[in-house]
């Protein structure tokens, strides 16, 4: 549905020369580009329990931010604020699609897409992220100020749960129109304002920080009752002082933790789980009554066309071409035999299996019932 223009270069020129180090601007990267939903629409998903949604603004000089979901939109008035929905692919189909076109980068390092609406002066200020992101501009035009990382940038908080930066110089100073996109490395300080009623579209990239992976590291652990190797200290010389940690104990400590992250055994599983997790809520409908295999097997037979549910994430692992595959779903891992390749890439690499592709379930009663159990957990829905 949408595909992307970078211009003179290439995705691999891109991905040498801006990915992580400059930002760009790539001017009409969607050519002819239509929003796939409405201000309205993006509104009413504000409304909604379950969806991450704020509201910021900026009256007099004086920021101010309110947590969804939201009632009622009049009080914000008619300039200076901007709604922000997090996790739309979640929820709206054809927004999802907005995500394909940047595939090239591998699914674990995807996040989700936020869209936001902005009034005429609507914007969250100078700030900086550390992730990756491509921001698409909708209907209407903003301005962006974009500057290269500086470590003389301060953060300040004009209000208690915003978080912007002192005053920055631009490399990119521009009005973004429908179709143009931005991409913003990590650490670079940006500042959108919206000229008129616009709608931005972010893509986001996963960036773990070190806390996080080991933080899951200590979940996987514990949930799998692995408690690894023991200190030792064997040979160990009579202290000179019993109260002091001495540089030998630390590096000894030191050894014990790079053992366990260096375990091969242990590393593809827990991170294959951590990655895809699902950070916000997944808009999953289980059938009911669920499917029987027969079933699927019929409207598999019959050219029926599978969807992914919007914001899964899924990603396989496999050591060697004669190693089991390890398949990871929504933070679950399942073991598949090596010759089952083209299933996990299939699950994995397409967020839309046509007719053709689907045929590869019908030709063996195990990948019949894995594509079974997954749609009956809502992952994967028929659209045709």
């Amino acid at each position: 549905m949408y595909q992307l223009h970078l211009g003179e270069i290439s995705v691999t020129e891109f991905l040498q020369e801006y990915w992580q180090k400059k930002p760009l601007l790539i001017k009409g990267g969607f050519k002819g580009f239509t929003d796939p939903l409405s201000a309205d629409e993006l509104a009413g998903l504000a409304m909604e329990e379950d969806i991450e949604s704020r509201i910021v603004s900026c009256i007099n000089q004086q920021w101010d931010m309110h947590t969804g979901p939201f009632e009622d939109f009049n009080q914000f008035g008619e300039q200076d604020w901007t709604l922000l929905v997090q996790a739309v692919d979640h929820w709206h189909p054809d927004a999802a699609k907005l995500v394909d076109p940047f595939r090239f980068i591998p699914n674990w390092r995807i996040d989700d897409l936020m869209v936001s609406f902005s009034a005429p002066g609507g914007g969250v200020g100078p700030h900086l992220d550390q992730y990756d992101v491509f921001i698409i501009q909708g209907q209407g035009k903003r301005h962006w100020r974009i500057g290269m990382p500086d470590n003389s940038l301060q953060q300040i908080c004009p209000h208690p749960r915003l978080l912007q930066v002192t005053p920055f110089t631009a490399c990119i100073d521009v009005i973004t129109e429908p179709g143009d996109i931005l991409y913003i490395p990590p650490g670079c300080p940006h500042d959108g304002i919206s000229i008129e009623n616009s709608l931005n579209y972010s893509v986001g990239f996963r960036a773990p920080a070190q806390k996080d992976l080991l933080t899951g590291l200590t979940d996987h652990l514990i949930d799998h009752d692995i408690s690894g190797v023991r200190f030792s200290d064997e040979g160990r010389e009579a202290s000179t002082s019993i109260g002091a940690i001495t540089d030998s104990d630390l590096s000894q400590v030191q050894k014990l933790l790079q053992q366990l992250v260096s375990d091969n055994a242990i590393l593809p599983s827990w991170f294959g789980c951590l990655i895809t997790r699902a950070k916000h809520e997944l808009d999953t409908n289980e059938p009911d009554p669920h499917y029987g295999a027969e079933e699927i097997e019929e409207y598999i037979s019959e050219g029926s066309v599978l969807s992914r549910t919007g914001g899964l994430r899924c990603c396989y692992y496999q050591h060697t071409s004669s190693t089991d595959i390890l398949l990871f779903i929504n933070g679950d891992q399942i073991t598949l035999p090596a010759t089952e390749l083209e299933t996990a890439q299939l699950l994995c690499n397409f967020t839309e299996l046509t007719s053709e592709q689907n045929k590869h379930f019908n030709q063996s009663s195990e990948r019949l019932m894995l594509l079974t159990s997954f749609i009956n957990q809502g992952y994967w829905y028929f659209t045709e």
